[in-house]
């Protein structure tokens, strides 16, 4: 099933002084797996729902089947995950996952994250309104839900469920 309409088109991104949004593809692999390995510690408090996201032993292959799975996920409007750069596109800073509820209240569930050694550049404090914004106004969602920022994972898992899911 889509969670994003057919008939609205999926957004391309975000341009920014100092950074870009674009959709993640498997062609981010090797800057993806550095982002993520490196700041695993700090993936794994940040999303503590995650089942221990990115585990110590995964690999780049690893990595790169789920960057394929998120493209295909894209593709096929059911969930979209997209690579936060710098602006020259070789770094990649960190991600924006904008996924369908899997609790009631919501149209869309949005989280992301940033590299641990760009905590304290105030990265993440520019990046947030800007995400924000962008599915504002790029997104047709009217209720978004930021687990991890407006309500803690822990308040989330007690939401009802979606039906069905």
């Amino acid at each position: 099933m889509s969670f994003l309409p057919r008939t609205h088109e999926i957004p391309a991104g975000v341009e920014h002084d100092r950074f870009r949004i674009r959709p993640i593809t498997v062609h981010d692999a090797v800057r993806d797996f550095d982002a993520v390995m490196s700041s695993a510690a700090r993936l794994r408090e940040r999303f503590p729902l995650w089942g221990g996201w990115p585990l110590d032993d995964m690999t780049l292959e690893d990595n790169l089947i789920d960057l394929a799975w998120h493209q295909k996920e894209a593709l096929l409007r059911r969930s979209f995950n997209y690579a936060v750069l710098d602006p020259e596109g070789s770094r990649l800073l960190g991600c924006v996952y904008i996924d369908p509820p899997e609790r009631q209240g919501a149209d869309a569930d949005v989280s992301f994250w940033v590299r641990a050694d760009e905590e304290g550049t105030g990265l993440e404090e520019e990046l947030e309104p800007v995400v924000r914004a962008w599915l504002r106004d790029a997104w047709p969602y009217a209720s978004v839900r930021w687990p991890g920022r407006e309500i803690s994972w822990q308040e989330w898992d007690l939401l009802p469920g979606v039906p069905g899911e």
